[in-house]
């Protein structure tokens, strides 16, 4: 992905449709993350974190943000972090298991994951397939199915805490024309509540801890003699 390429298509007028109901999803879902370390990866240009309240707050990505790296090679200790926030940062990873294995690693037990992603179920997955490999963003990008991605997820240990798809309208670029469709993003939750174009996973990193139950020992054996003693033995002999 070529750099300011998705900064461009989230200021047009299709990419504000998808970022104002992607914005009210994640402010909802993270005001109330306590913690002490937030990190959003990818989509440095937007801030997906503008309502958490954590003291540090800051952004991942190889060309912009505070901290420029690969995702899936983040140069953070291991389990530092209390909140993370993957901005449509799997459709783009050469190696979406390697970033997910990251995610885990630097994320603390009972820490959180927000997650934003296309779906390639959708009305938006069917405009990938038809588009070219030269369409630019999101359609040159690598759209992950939803079940798919939740067993990966279940493997790593992480429970899904909620969940919603958005944007049920077609993927159309005039405002008119997707106003005349605002109608499905009601409807759509209803009667076809897989098919929205974006999903939105919030997910706690869960691990169970080990405890060890002792055997409740008799201890009166310590007081017992080890070896009986011996009795006299009388033989009466005819």
């Amino acid at each position: 992905m070529k750099k300011g390429v998705s900064g461009d298509w989230f200021s047009g007028e299709l990419g504000q449709h998808v970022i104002e109901q992607e914005l009210a999803w994640f402010d909802a879902n993270c005001a109330d993350v306590f913690g002490f370390n937030a990190m959003q990866v990818g989509l440095c240009q937007l801030d997906y974190l503008r309502a958490n309240r954590m003291p540090q707050r800051f952004c991942a990505a190889p060309h912009r943000g505070a901290v420029r790296c690969y995702p899936e090679l983040l140069p953070i200790a291991g389990q530092s972090m209390d909140l993370l926030v993957l901005a449509h940062a799997l459709e783009y990873s050469p190696n979406p298991h390697q970033l997910l294995r990251e995610v885990d690693r630097v994320l603390r037990p009972e820490g959180h994951l927000l997650l934003a992603g296309f779906n390639p179920a959708s009305l938006w997955g069917l405009r990938r397939m038809l588009s070219p490999p030269e369409a630019g963003y999101p359609w040159n990008g690598k759209f992950l199915h939803l079940s798919r991605l939740k067993d990966w997820l279940s493997l790593l240990g992480f429970e899904l805490q909620a969940g919603r798809m958005i944007c049920y309208s077609p993927p159309l670029k005039q405002v008119r024309w997707l106003r005349q469709f605002r109608f499905l993003e009601a409807a759509g939750d209803r009667w076809w509540a897989l098919g929205g174009g974006v999903y939105l996973l919030h997910l706690i990193k869960r691990r169970h801890g080990m405890r060890l139950i002792a055997p409740k020992w008799d201890k009166t054996w310590l007081t017992r003699p080890v070896l009986t003693q011996p009795t006299p033995r009388v033989t009466t002999w005819e």
